[in-house]
């Protein structure tokens, strides 16, 4: 949704065995909204073997590039009277790019930001809608609500077999009508309202000054269990005059109804809500992006300033900047889509795993006839020399979420320096941010911990969540989606039959 900048007038809509018996259920429907079970620390990737502690980490570390590129034309646009096309959210997933942005059809009612659906090959397109048609609309204003007007400004994940879509709303263009909202789906193109229709985030009301856009822009990324959400708040207490930051939430539940904590000076805390006062921003400017990148061990920030699209850093805890900005040169006109995995973390490099990172974004390129920002394309760099393999934690974080074939057919997921044995492909896919087609050296000597097989019973008990014991640990799930991948069954126990199981850790993050 378009920001007021500079004084100048725009539109709004840019800115094994179980442990303990009980009753089976089968075929347990999937919960949108189920909060993650939480699991340990994170591991070396040795395993359970004794961790050294690791030294200060030096700021500021300049990063080598090379390869830049981009794509040479636009990659994706909506068709007939979508003259505006821009705010894109990236995803690479089983050999495809997917793209979600914000457009406007005629044809899906009623008249307003539209956030329309593509994929192609590779980010360098061309994107074509499902079936290989013209892009599709897949999330548009629902009259009487708080997004009855404007959907816009997506920002997808996949965690298990739920996608997550994070959207700036509006009713109308009255001043601070922006707000946070967030659907669900199965499949990535349809689509259902959550949190009963209502936004998850609002305007803090800290400061009112000029820019009266209000909250939206969301950028969110799954780690460690927890739901990353970055996000505009023109009235945000440590937002620049002109409405300018980045701030951040966190929270198990990716609806953020409880259990948030909010991002200040001294680190992460507990908030009240998603309406506590905008205390840090993390970036000085509008329509970000945001990803994490294991081999660096780093949060990435994508936003844009005069040479190209910024890419700032912030380590886990967002207390320090571990290496200098880099810039992904060429043209834009609005913020960029950084190209992610399902979970929002950069891809693996099949080659070079612990040294080079590409970064890739999506971004608009050019003002079109209708005053707005439009002719999407592709533009990326490499990063060298990441060091993603210079010690036990940092190769943790490299290869979190990766699942690989195994020597026996099977597939091997790692999370958190662990090495899980999944008999079907199918699963390791819902569980892993990522599946590449062969197996990496870099993780071979790590010895399996356990075996995650076909029709392994997955336990739910009300308030804790779904999980699977393995070996006399539970293992935390997202959802109830392996439960018919795997071909598994659910088993109700109570409370304290789930706690009577070691905890392990979140498979899906």
């Amino acid at each position: 949704m378009h920001l007021i900048r500079r004084g100048a007038r725009r539109p709004v809509r840019q800115l094994s065995a179980l442990l303990l018996a009980g009753t089976v259920v089968v075929g347990c429907s999937p919960s949108a909204a189920q909060p993650q079970a939480e699991g340990t620390g994170h591991g070396g990737i040795s395993g359970d073997a004794p961790q050294t502690a690791e030294p200060p980490r030096a700021a500021n570390v300049p990063l080598e590039t090379t390869s830049s590129r981009q794509s040479g034309h636009e990659v994706a646009a909506g068709t007939a009277d979508a003259v505006y096309n821009y705010g894109p959210t990236a995803m690479v997933e089983d050999g495809r790019t997917r793209l979600w942005w914000c457009s406007q059809y005629g044809s899906a009612p009623p008249p307003g930001d539209d956030i329309l659906y593509a994929e192609a090959g590779s980010p360098d397109g061309p994107f074509t809608g499902p079936g290989g048609g013209a892009p599709a609309a897949v999330l548009s204003g629902a009259p009487g609500k708080f997004d009855g007007v404007h959907t816009c400004d997506p920002s997808v994940l996949r965690v298990g077999g739920t996608y997550y879509l994070y959207y700036t709303g509006a009713a109308g263009d009255h001043a601070l009508g922006n707000a946070i909202g967030l659907a669900t789906s199965s499949d990535g193109v349809h689509w259902t309202r959550a949190n009963g229709g209502q936004p998850i985030l609002g305007p803090s009301h800290d400061v009112h000054r000029a820019n009266v856009y209000g909250a939206g822009q969301p950028s969110a990324v799954f780690l460690d269990g927890w739901y990353y959400l970055m996000f505009t708040d023109t009235t945000g207490r440590a937002a620049g005059w002109n409405g300018a930051g980045q701030f951040l939430l966190r929270a198990h539940d990716p609806a953020f109804r409880d259990g948030v904590e909010a991002l200040g000076d001294n680190g992460f805390s507990p908030a009240a809500g998603t309406a506590a006062p905008r205390q840090r921003s993390v970036v000085d400017g509008f329509s970000a992006d945001l990803a994490w990148v294991g081999a660096l061990d780093a949060f990435a920030i994508a936003h844009e300033t005069a040479g190209g699209t910024t890419v700032t850093f912030w380590d886990r805890g967002f207390t320090m900047q571990p290496y200098a900005p880099l810039v992904i040169p060429g043209a834009w006109k609005e913020g960029p889509g950084l190209v992610r995995r399902p979970d929002g973390h950069t891809p693996t490099s099949v080659t070079d795993p612990c040294g080079t990172v590409a970064l890739d974004v999506v971004r608009a390129t050019r003002i079109g006839g209708a005053g707005a920002p439009t002719g999407l394309a592709h533009f990326g760099l490499d990063v060298h020399g990441a060091g993603g393999c210079s010690s036990r934690s940092r190769t943790t974080a490299t290869f979190d979420g990766v699942a690989m074939p195994s020597p026996d057919r099977t597939i091997d997921l790692f999370r958190r320096g662990e090495r899980i044995r999944i008999d079907r492909r199918s699963v390791a896919g819902a569980l892993a941010g990522e599946v590449v087609d062969r197996p990496l050296p870099q993780v071979g000597e790590l010895p399996v911990k356990t075996r995650l097989r076909s029709g392994a019973t997955v336990v739910h008990t009300a308030g804790r969540g779904y999980g699977i014991v393995l070996d006399g640990v539970r293992y935390g799930l997202p959802d109830t989606s392996i439960v018919e991948l795997n071909g598994s069954g659910v088993l109700e126990i109570d409370q304290r039959q789930w706690d009577a199981a070691a905890p392990g850790l979140p498979l899906g993050g």
